[in-house]
């Protein structure tokens, strides 16, 4: 069952700074109205976030948990992007308003916090340095895009090491001063490293024979014991 619960008491304005980059030029009154309109979603691992009817309606920030954007191409769904916390989807449905054939659906245990979509574009041109951290996140965006392209004939080693690295650089915590993602089913990593699934298969296997990963006992987590060795993978 989805949770709701309001935001005006249950996070700081400071807060919202810390976790979400998008924020951190925000002056303290953007981020008191943003939270003023906010609500914290909660979703169990499994459940579909967000319909690909409903883009559009909001922004989505991601407080804790991972989910993954899909799209469906009528026989099946492909995956298109993991996103883990301190990042955010939805902006680009508010901004061109043309409809979406992606849905977002929870990987892990999730929280977000979603800001009406003409709250956010009201504040968003309000407050010039929230409107440029903006711009500046899409054209990362845009590049790392861009990049993924680059790399399309790459070996497929290469190309999963550096999604691997990717993901705990953008995302991961760290267990001992060790980076730790998300466990995440073959599908999905090989969808958005670009490989097929039996590479991704095999390659995991001899990543795990190194010692440069390990999954946690509950399979939930995957430490990067290796992640240098991963680094200067993906870097060839």
């Amino acid at each position: 069952m989805t949770t709701l619960i309001t935001l005006k008491k249950s996070m700081r304005p400071d807060a919202l700074s810390d976790l979400f980059p998008l924020f951190n030029a925000a002056n303290p009154d953007t981020l008191t109205s943003l939270l003023s309109a906010a609500t914290e979603l909660t979703y169990p691992a499994g459940r579909t976030v967000l319909m690909e009817d409903s883009w559009g309606n909001a922004i989505y920030l991601i407080v804790a948990g991972w989910i993954k954007v899909r799209h469906d191409t009528g026989s099946g769904y492909v995956t298109l992007a993991v996103l883990g916390k301190g990042d955010f989807f939805g902006e680009m449905a508010i901004l061109d308003e043309s409809p979406r054939s992606t849905d977002v659906v929870a990987l892990s245990p999730v929280k977000l916090i979603s800001i009406p979509a003409q709250h956010f574009i009201d504040t968003l041109f309000q407050d010039p340095q929230l409107h440029h951290r903006m711009l500046q996140m899409m054209v990362q965006r845009l590049r790392h895009t861009n990049s993924h392209f680059q790399r399309r004939q790459k070996p497929t080693a290469v190309k999963l090491a550096h999604t691997l690295t990717f993901l705990a650089e953008a995302y991961g915590e760290h267990q001992d001063a060790t980076p730790e993602i998300f466990n995440l089913a073959m599908d999905d990593l090989a969808a958005i490293a670009d490989i097929p699934k039996d590479d991704a298969a095999k390659i995991m296997e001899k990543l795990q024979e190194k010692d440069w990963i390990s999954p946690s006992q509950n399979g939930q987590t995957l430490q990067l014991k290796g992640f240098n060795h991963l680094t200067q993978l993906a870097q060839k």
